[in-house]
């Protein structure tokens, strides 16, 4: 590793540090110049400025990476085991995060405009990788016509929801006891094979 590369590790993992502790806008140049044992000047040198600071760490620490890495993986499975392999992986992503992703999203809304443009990048970037993942099966006639667009926010955001419910709200870790891989195959078959019986489906409530 070159003493370039190593210095911009410590400027983003102090970034990261710091992000997680006081949030993007309580987070200064200066001291998170001084948690990586830089001089701020070599920061910006580095960077050029805070949002493209900000960009590098969330280019890291978001699921995007991840996703990359698994999608090779997720093609030689089947569906169901495919979203399986996903769920899992995005609700670890968030875990392993925690700090970071409860600040920023408690914080998101009071971003400066070209910093909220890189989040929502990011996101809109992870569901295209699932997106690409649901059009790919309909191509191959394993999925029926969807939209894989509104399927792939719907499956994150289901996920997401869950994360924040039991881990933030309610203080649950949900990697104990085997609960990650239970709880992501009774919400991926959830999101496969719906609720409704298919006689109950067709039959009015009376």
């Amino acid at each position: 590793m070159t003493n370039t590369v190593a210095t911009k590790d410590r400027i983003i993992d102090a970034a990261t540090l710091l992000v997680s502790e006081k949030g993007y806008l309580g987070a200064t140049t200066r001291e998170i110049a001084s948690r990586a044992g830089v001089t701020e000047l070599t920061l910006f040198r580095h960077f050029g400025s805070k949002e493209r600071l900000f960009e590098a760490l969330l280019g890291r620490q978001m699921f995007l990476p991840r996703l990359k890495e698994i999608m090779p993986k997720v093609d030689a499975l089947s569906y169901e085991e495919g979203l399986q392999v996903i769920g899992e992986g995005f609700l670890l992503s968030l875990k392993e995060r925690k700090p970071l992703i409860k600040i920023m999203h408690s914080e998101v809304n009071h971003y400066p405009d070209k910093v909220r443009k890189i989040y929502n990048q990011l996101i809109d970037a992870t569901r295209e990788v699932l997106k690409d993942y649901f059009a790919g099966l309909q191509k191959k006639k394993v999925l029926r016509a969807f939209g894989p667009d509104m399927a792939a926010k719907a499956f994150l955001g289901m996920l997401f929801s869950y994360f924040r419910t039991e881990e933030i709200m309610r203080g649950v870790d949900i990697t104990r006891g085997g609960r990650l891989s239970r709880d992501v195959r009774e919400l991926v078959d959830l999101f496969v094979n719906g609720t409704a019986s298919r006689n109950g489906a067709k039959r009015r409530h009376s």
